[in-house]
């Protein structure tokens, strides 16, 4: 065969696969439910801080900045970097068609990270996964994402998503699509307080090869907390009017990286940074506040001049940051460029990094901000905080958890009872569909102030998420109660559960030091009572050590012969009204509100 029939012949099976693939697309669009973030009801956008103010959902600034900033700060807020859009599904594809409004991609940066899109999921375990499938960028871009799933059990409840947007375009419209048989259910802006990032090109994205890998996006995923990512490219320059937007967000931390953007001979390093955290201190004193050194370039080895511009840089910022912690400032750190660890195959060009150079950026925040939050990060997985999903058929662990963090800020409580399926099926708010024990809980609980924090096959590590995504943060409670252990209980040794738990108690102090912590011991279940009465004597003298009361309500649910006494239980584990009569009577004299 000629070389020319054999290029024929390859043109001709492309053709073919080309129609056939848009015939297939324009099917599957005749069978697909839209849904368009800008009918929405409530805030959807995340990564966002003046939902309400901004000019079209897919800005990062409110319409008041453009006549506060510079105009190539408000042009460049336009683009949607950091922003994401979190929901629920159960489709095997989920469809996204929008609109881009300025060049598809650079030199230096490809399409996928200028003006693409990726879309996560989570597993019902807290893990994260990534979905992929066909894409088409242009002005008018559409994804197909293809989930393959085949399980009961996501075909029935699905699994929760974040779409990230565009790094370096604005988005003029958006849709995202489902076949009409599943359901797609947009979850709202998340409560927690955010990180907030202000910097350069490096932080607004680029050189990503696609929105997931910029360093603030990889870092949401590892912290699972809202960063908002108002990165400027080529103008991160620390200047006034925007360090005053930032005082207007209650951030858990600030970010200031926008040396790259800065220069010794030019700029004065020193009083802009002096300056900048002055004005962030003063109103807000309590948020910590990050300085970045600059991270330096990839021809450093052999530029002396890019070499030394970087020292310099770097002096004068810590030269500023020793004078503000001489002046007694508190709660600011220095993330040293020796912490970033770029090396040369880091970058695309010699400033820009790779997604390489993208997680060492991300693996550096996270490091630095779990030490400045007092979030150890442990290695064993009773140490370790993780979300969950696994009791989706009862309810939504994610939306439990952001009801309790408004009550918490609508109604602060006196009494937390932190647990799992035990106590969260026990009754009292936030409510759930299914409740085993709401005479005792209304009659005993309800009146000396107790407020259910148990979740749905929740274990250590999980009730560790909540605290580190502040559950407790915002007032003081008088008595923290803590049932949880069981669903640890087959999973890791005995050791492990000890450690765990130890462990969170300490984190429990940090966040509620005058609070007082009551251990509750495991309680027995069917088949294994010998053991949990074992566990609970380690228990009992690891909380003993750890200045921390201890209760042991399991004995009366046992028969005389120490085996589980079922008519107190609806499943040799989950108590029935009755067993949870007995378990009120032991717990509510200790309590006091």
């Amino acid at each position: 065969m000629k070389y020319s029939q054999i290029n024929l012949r390859i043109f001709s099976v492309f053709i073919f696969l080309l129609v056939f693939d848009f015939h297939s697309f324009a099917q599957q669009e005749g069978k697909i439910t839209w849904w368009n973030p800008s009918q929405s009801e409530f805030p959807v956008i995340s990564g966002q801080a003046w939902a309400s103010e901004v000019p079209s959902i897919y800005h990062r600034l409110p319409a008041r900045a453009e006549d506060e900033v510079r105009d190539a700060v408000w042009n460049l807020s336009k683009q949607s970097a950091g922003l994401s859009i979190r929901f629920w599904s159960n489709a095997d594809s989920i469809q996204v068609r929008y609109k881009v409004t300025r060049g598809i991609a650079m030199p230096h940066m490809p399409a996928t990270g200028v003006s693409g899109l990726d879309l996560y999921s989570k597993s019902y375990d807290g893990e994260w996964l990534r979905a992929w499938g066909k894409y088409s960028i242009k002005e008018d871009s559409e994804y197909i994402f293809i989930i393959n799933d085949e399980s009961p059990k996501y075909a029935k409840f699905g699994r929760e998503y974040q779409l990230f947007l565009p790094l370096y375009n604005e988005v003029s419209n958006l849709e995202i699509g489902v076949g009409e048989e599943f359901f797609f259910e947009v979850l709202p802006v998340r409560k927690e307080k955010p990180i907030v990032a202000y910097g350069t090109s490096i932080c607004q994205g680029a050189c990503a090869t696609r929105p997931g890998m910029a360093w603030t996006n990889i870092l949401e995923r590892k912290l699972e907390r809202p960063v908002l990512n108002l990165g400027f490219s080529g103008n991160g320059k620390m200047e006034p009017e925007v360090l005053e937007l930032l005082t207007e967000i209650d951030a858990k931390v600030y970010i200031l990286d926008c040396l790259p953007n800065l220069s010794p001979d030019r700029d004065d390093i020193y009083n802009l940074t002096i300056n900048a955290v002055r004005q962030l201190k003063s109103k807000r004193p309590d948020v910590p506040i990050i300085l970045t050194e600059h991270v330096g370039y990839a021809d450093a080895f052999v530029n002396i001049k890019n070499d030394d511009l970087v020292k310099r840089l770097n002096e004068q910022y810590k030269k500023a940051f020793l004078q503000l912690k001489n002046e007694g400032v508190t709660g600011i750190y220095l993330l040293e460029k020796e912490e970033l660890g770029l090396g040369f195959d880091s970058f695309v060009d010699i400033i820009h990094p790779n997604d390489i150079g993208m997680e060492e950026y991300a693996a550096a925040y996270e490091a630095l901000i779990l030490e400045v939050l007092n979030q150890e990060k442990g290695d064993i997985s009773t140490t370790i905080s993780t979300s969950q999903s696994r009791d989706i058929a009862v309810y939504k662990w994610e939306e439990r958890h952001q009801e309790i963090l408004k009550m918490n800020h609508d109604d602060p409580p006196k009494i937390l009872l932190f647990g799992n399926s035990i106590v969260n099926f026990w009754g009292g708010e936030p409510k759930i569909k299914t409740v085993n024990g709401p005479n005792s809980w209304n009659d005993m609980l309800k009146p000396a102030g107790v407020r259910n924090f148990g979740y749905g096959w929740d274990r250590i590590e999980n009730v560790l998420w909540r605290i580190y995504h502040d559950e407790l943060d915002g007032f003081e409670a008088n008595q923290i109660i803590l049932m949880i252990g069981t669903n640890n209980f087959q999973i890791n040794t005995q050791e492990e559960i000890i450690l765990g738990l130890k462990n969170l108690i300490q984190e429990i102090k940090e966040r509620q030091p005058s609070s007082e912590i009551v251990m509750v011991g495991l309680l027995p279940r069917r088949g294994l009572e010998k053991e949990v009465s074992q566990i609970n004597l380690e228990i009992s003298q690891m909380a003993d050590l750890a200045n921390c009361a201890y209760l042991e309500v399991g004995k009366g649910l046992l028969s005389p012969d120490g085996v589980l006494n079922e008519s107190l239980f609806s499943d040799g584990l989950h108590p029935n009204e009755a067993g949870y009569q007995v378990i009120a009577k032991e717990l509510v004299p200790i309590l006091h509100n």
